[in-house]
């Protein structure tokens, strides 16, 4: 369980990224790839980018431990704009007392010593720097940058369905809605995590992140005398692909049931709530709790019109289908 501890201040200081964080979507997407699950949407995913990843990145993989990876990795250069370049700088900032903590931190009890290129950079040296910034440069180029575009897209719609949240039902009811299972208490937002982690804002406020290639419990990176940025799943929950989130029709249809597929893919025409039962032969109670289950994912929007409520595929529908043969 994750405990975020608000003040007064903080409530206000509750920020959503504008906009996408390239290292945020690269270290999220390391973190899936090496999360030792065998869910078979990510296992074909896994297989092509551990066989496209070249040579370069090898080096993140030194910086990983059984404490998990250098807090530094989290500084994301958020504050300056969206551009990959920026993390880097931000990354290559940290502060040196820092860089030297984490290294210790992750590296103790190994059996083996650290690379050199590991004691270099622990020295603070310009050339380890250059190996950890190539790295991380060829990673996310190839692990990122082919599903970029369909990241900015669904930040914007994670953006405005949060915005609209807010504006209808305040900063607390949106956080409570954020995350599955969560849950706010007076102060104090509770987060089903591993563990437990006690966290106390004192007005640094909170900046929310939403992650396309995650699908885990929360993330959180808590730098010293910056926001806490709290990473969240959103999206899909399927691996991302240029083409749209890549896979197949039974793929999607283990994740949203193969009734509400086939009502997503009716949607691209409006339906009423009966005309969308007729359409999947089921009750109209149960066409209505497909829809909402399709609005609730940002995939399906439904309006009233008289006694009717009528229902269409959103965008990010159309999307999630696009490359499965649908319309």
């Amino acid at each position: 369980m994750i405990r975020i501890r608000f003040s007064a201040a903080d409530f206000a200081r509750v920020r959503f990224a504008p906009r996408p964080v390239p290292l945020q979507a690269l270290n999220t997407a390391f973190m899936m790839l090496f999360r030792g699950d065998d869910h078979l949407l990510f296992g074909r995913w896994r297989q092509r980018l551990l066989r496209d990843l070249p040579a370069a990145v090898a080096p993140l993989g030194d910086l990983a431990g059984a404490a998990g990876a250098p807090l530094f990795l989290d500084e994301f250069g958020e504050r300056s704009g969206d551009a990959l370049e920026d993390g880097l700088d931000a990354v290559r900032a940290a502060p040196p007392d820092l860089v030297r903590a984490e290294l210790e931190r992750v590296h103790a009890g190994r059996p083996a010593p650290p690379p050199p290129w590991i004691r270099d950079l622990h020295r603070g040296d310009a050339g380890a720097w250059q190996v950890l910034r190539r790295a991380q440069h060829a990673a996310f180029e190839t692990a990122v940058r082919p599903v970029w575009p369909l990241v900015q897209d669904l930040h914007r719609a994670e953006f405005t369905r949060h915005a609209l949240a807010v504006a209808e039902h305040g900063v607390g009811a949106a956080l409570t809605a954020l995350v599955p299972g969560g849950r706010l208490h007076g102060d104090v937002w509770e987060l089903p995590a591993p563990g437990e982690r006690d966290l106390a804002l004192r007005g640094r406020g909170v900046l929310l992140l939403p992650a396309f290639q995650w699908t885990g419990h929360p993330l959180v990176a808590d730098l010293p005398g910056r926001p806490l940025v709290l990473s969240y799943a959103a999206g899909p929950g399927l691996p991302l692909s240029p083409e749209g989130t890549a896979g197949t029709d039974g793929a999607l249809a283990e994740v949203l049931g193969r009734t509400r597929v086939e009502a997503l893919a009716a949607l691209a025409q409006e339906h009423t709530t009966s005309g969308l039962a007729r359409r999947l032969g089921v009750s109209n109670a149960t066409a209505s709790a497909h829809a909402a289950a399709l609005r609730g994912a940002g995939l399906v929007t439904s309006a009233r019109a008289g006694r009717a409520v009528l229902h269409r595929r959103t965008e990010l529908g159309s999307l999630l289908l696009r490359g499965r043969g649908h319309g």
